[in-house]
This record gives C-alpha cells, sequence and structure tokens, in this order.
C-alpha cells in the first residue's frame, strides 16, 4: 500500500492510482483518531469539496468513516471554495474540517485537507501526528464506517449552507463604501474551480459589471492546470481587452489564490500586488500591525514596513507559517509569492477571493491602473527590482545540485558583498546592500526555483548569471 504523506498544504495523489477509496478512508480514520487523541470529537468536524473529478463521492466516503467514529458532520451541500470551509469551521465551533481539493495541481489529481480548529493550514506537528496514526491503521488499526441514512437518524450529520455567511464575512473584510466612487468592468475567471459563482456575485453586488469566463464545473479545467499564472490566463487577458475592463481577476481550483491581469492586459504578480495591497491597506485601515511573508516572497515589504514603524515577520515557505503569524502576532497582513494571502479579521486560511476583492477595492478608490500605482510606491519607497526563475531538472542534477548548494557561499555577487546566509529553505545570500538571492529545489516537482531581488535590473540579472554559473543550473 502506498505510503500517505501531507505535502506543504495537504496530501495530494492522481486519482485511481493512489488517490482511491481505500486510501481515502484510511487517511480520514486517521484524521479521526487524530480528533479523538485531542479530545476534539465532540466538537464535531466539516466537510467540503471542490469540482475535481468524483469528489462529492470522496466526501461522502470521508463523511461516513467520520461518522462511523462517532463525529458529528456538518456537510457542505455542494462544492465550496477552501476559504470557505476555513470560515465554516468559525461558525460552527468545530474541531477541524476536511476538505477534499488538489488545489491548483492537474485534472488528473485530486487530494485532502485537513483544517484544524484554529481556521487556518495545518502545522506540521499536526500532520505528523495524522499521518503517524496512519501508519499504525495501516499494521493494526481498523476503520470504522457507517452508512449516512443511518447517520442521519442518529444526528450525526448534517447539510449546511453557509455562502450568505462567508459573502457577508467577505463585505466586513473589505470597504464596500469605496465602490461607489467608481463604477469597474470587471472579467472573473474561476478557471472551471469551486470559486464558481462567489466572486462575481461578490462583485456584482457591490455595483461592478461583472463578465464571467470559464465560469462552471469542467473536471478537466479546459485541458489545462486551474493555476492563475501569467501563462495560464491569456484567454483572461483576452477578454479584458476585447470587453475593455478595468481588471481581469482570476482563482485557483479551490479559489485560496489569485491571479490579476490589470486593464492594458498586464500580469500583476502576486510579489507586485502585495506591496500595493500593503501601502493601501496602511492608508485606509487603521488597524496597525506587523506584516508577515515567506522567505521567498518580495522583501520590499520589509522597506514599506520599517518606513512606517511597524515589524516583519519571515516565515518558511507554507502558508501555514504565515498562518500561525496572522493568529498569534496580530499581522495586518499575510502573503506568500505564489499568490495565497489573508489580512487582520478574515480567516487565517489562504483566500483568493479576498485577495480579488481588495484588488478591485483599490482600483475602485484610487481610480488607478495598478502599474501607475506600483510607479508610485517604487518612487515613494526606493524598492527592488525582483524575479523568480523556474529551472526543469532531472533526478540526478536536483541531487547533484542539492550537494553544490551545500558548499556554495560566494563572498560577492554582481561586485556586492555577501552579509549571510540562510540555510532554511534551500541556500540563500543576504548582500550588504540589502539584496538578496535564494536557490531552492523544490520538495514536490523537478524543479529547481531561483529567487532574486536587488537595487538594480543589471545587478539583479547579473546576481542572477553569476550564479546559474557557479551551480551550473542549466535546463534538463
Amino acid at each position: 500500500m502506498s505510503e500517505i504523506r501531507f505535502g506543504s498544504d495537504g496530501w495530494r495523489a492522481i486519482i485511481a492510482e493512489d488517490f482511491t477509496f481505500t486510501n481515502v478512508r484510511l487517511l480520514t480514520q486517521g484524521i479521526a483518531n487524530y480528533l479523538k487523541n485531542n479530545n476534539l470529537t465532540k466538537k464535531g468536524i466539516v466537510v467540503g469539496y471542490d469540482n475535481r473529478f468524483q469528489s462529492e463521492q470522496f466526501a461522502d466516503e470521508c463523511a461516513q468513516v467520520l461518522v462511523g467514529n462517532g463525529i458529528r458532520v456538518s456537510m457542505l451541500r455542494k462544492s465550496v471554495p477552501t476559504p470557505l470551509v476555513a470560515h465554516a469551521i468559525r461558525v460552527t465551533q468545530a474541531g477541524g474540517a476536511v476538505m477534499i481539493t488538489a488545489s491548483h495541481n492537474p485534472p488528473e489529481y485530486n487530494g485532502i485537507k485537513f483544517i484544524p480548529e484554529y481556521a487556518g493550514p495545518a502545522l506540521p506537528e499536526v500532520t505528523s501526528a495524522i499521518e503517524e496514526e496512519v501508519k499504525r491503521i495501516q499494521e493494526c488499526g481498523k476503520v470504522y464506517q457507517l452508512n449516512l441514512q443511518e447517520a442521519e437518524t442518529l444526528d450525526l450529520i448534517k447539510e449546511i449552507d453557509l455562502d450568505k455567511d462567508y459573502i457577508s464575512q467577505i463585505y466586513k473584510a473589505v470597504n464596500p463604501e469605496y465602490f461607489q466612487q467608481r463604477k469597474l468592468k470587471v472579467v472573473v475567471n474561476p478557471m472551471f474551480g469551486s470559486g464558481v459563482g462567489y466572486l462575481d456575485q461578490i462583485l456584482t453586488g457591490l455595483g461592478c459589471e461583472v463578465r464571467t469566463i470559464n465560469n462552471y464545473r469542467d473536471p478537466l479545467f479546459g485541458g489545462a492546470i486551474p493555476e492563475p499564472t501569467e501563462a495560464l490566463l491569456s484567454d483572461m487577458k483576452r477578454t479584458v481587452l476585447s470587453y475593455e475592463a478595468d481588471l481581469g481577476l482570476a482563482l485557483d481550483g479551490d479559489a485560496d489564490r489569485f491571479g490579476i491581469i490589470d486593464g492594458d492586459g498586464e500580469f500583476i504578480a502576486p510579489n507586485q500586488f502585495a506591496i500595493i495591497l500593503f501601502d493601501y491597506l496602511l492608508s485606509t485601515r487603521t488597524f496597525r500591525g506587523p506584516v508577515c511573508r515567506s522567505l521567498t516572497t518580495t522583501h520590499n515589504l520589509d522597506r514599506i514596513a520599517k518606513q512606517n514603524g511597524l515589524g516583519i515577520i519571515e516565515t518558511s515557505v507554507g502558508f501555514k507559517y504565515i498562518s500561525e503569524s496572522l493568529r498569534e502576532k496580530g499581522c495586518i497582513l499575510g502573503v506568500e509569492e505564489s499568490g495565497g494571502l489573508s489580512i487582520f479579521g478574515h480567516v487565517p486560511e489562504k483566500d483568493g477571493i479576498l485577495a480579488c476583492v481588495l484588488a478591485a477595492e483599490i482600483l475602485a478608490c484610487t481610480g488607478k491602473r495598478f502599474k501607475e500605482l506600483n510607479r508610485e510606491i517604487v518612487a515613494k519607497y526606493g524598492l527592488m527590482h525582483g524575479e523568480r526563475l523556474d529551472i526543469k531538472v532531472n533526478c540526478r542534477e536536483k541531487e547533484r545540485i542539492l550537494a553544490d548548494l551545500r558548499a556554495y557561499e560566494p563572498k560577492m555577487l554582481a561586485g556586492i558583498k555577501a552579509d549571510r546566509y540562510n540555510e532554511n529553505n534551500g541556500k540563500q545570500i543576504i548582500m550588504e546592500d540589502g539584496s538578496w538571492l535564494l536557490v531552492r529545489p523544490s520538495g514536490t516537482e523537478s524543479l529547481v526555483r531561483v529567487y532574486v531581488e536587488a537595487e538594480s535590473e543589471k545587478q539583479q540579472k547579473d546576481m542572477l548569471s553569476e550564479v546559474i554559473i557557479a551551480l551550473d543550473l542549466q535546463s534538463e
């Protein structure tokens, strides 16, 4: 039997190969045991699912195991976004949630996210405990199940619908009155995922004129990957330009990540949006707190924070660590460069819908495009230039690069002295002038990622070139 292990945000596997009903039952029993071990069974659990192939059937299978263990299940009655499932934990005061989703993975994948009672991604100590329970069950344990019809008669399962409650929470997190200053034309693209019907409804309620694309369930996601990157948003770009829209807003497969196209058809990278949003929150919100980012996210946030007398919290890669800071440190913003964010007062889970509504609010309030806002912020704070390069490698090359990386400690890059090294996630080199570079092999893909930020585009390119040559980072 295949090993079940959690990745950065849940367990994901190919349907019918490793993601089978047997393994789903096994992992759910591990989650049930975790709830029992932590005295959470009386609080019950939420079960949700996305638009992927047979997600609703897998959700039913999860529910049968949970009620078979005497755990009351609140079952969301249709496909929903992951952030709504996190919000449901708070509304129902549950001991956690199971979400059937593979997020932005290819169509042949499905997966399970376990969201603990704090309504954010599970920390390593939680997922490790569940993995240990799964191993114990494989060796000598048992999976308990109960028919859902029988569970209904025992009051162990009920259907819930929290669409209105979640949408109301989004309205609380933004400033609806700012949308009265400018009526926006917006293209909404949920990429066939479980965000279908949410963002367009919210924006229409705020007075926007909305046009939707890819706004229905397709388990094959139009033959692509439901990830809102620049390369996968060409159809939204064309629609924005032909519709003469102010912006285009996209969601990934479970609506916890976002993608933005400006009115001129330009893709706004998550790092670029992060600095615009941070500056905007400082000018429109009264709350003050540190900003939290992963170490791969733009360090320009640090400069903005320092000039405004605020702290900065750097975390390892993974929104679970950002979520912890949002919960415990009172951060005004938590953000990662891969397109996940949340803000103070909202659930400490990535929420692409919230991010998109905030993007629309910024344009409605300022009356400007993101390109113009970015120029103003760069002039105001003197920000660095950034780039991320993904290099495809084979397994042998990846091992060789990892070995070389451990010994790689250059004294200078692009004529600037190295100040310190960080080996928390790969090898990060921080320079004396504040510029930095990170080489990080992917934990799930045959990729080596190189991140760089520098004071000028020339310095950025020179640093990148020197590292590629030194580590022989050639694409396979």
